[in-house]
């Protein structure tokens, strides 16, 4: 069985923005490019709908935070801290201060 060819995101704004041009129509683009003239359409609808976003005031969205994640680093920065004070007390002796 095969699997679905995943295409990098700047290939599929390429093909999108040559659809945008409209010098070719889908299915020239779709022979050229070796896809499905669907996948054209889709992308052509999906840059047109995300366009104002380029716009927008405040630039890029803030990142979303993964509660998981930061709980687990938190976690972490805990137990390295535990440890820094621990061999700074035990090298205290060795070091004369």
């Amino acid at each position: 069985m095969s699997k679905r060819k995943q295409h990098a995101p700047e290939f599929k704004a390429k093909v999108a923005l040559e659809a945008l041009k409209g010098e070719q129509t889908v299915s020239e683009l779709a022979s050229r490019f070796g896809v499905h003239p669907t996948m054209i359409h889709t992308w052509k609808k999906a840059l047109l709908e995300g366009a104002s976003g380029v716009f927008e005031r405040g630039g890029k969205k803030a990142p979303e935070v993964d509660e998981e994640q930061m709980k687990e680093l938190h976690a972490k920065i805990g137990e390295l801290a535990v440890a820094n004070d621990f061999l700074s007390r035990k090298l205290k002796p060795w070091t004369g201060k």
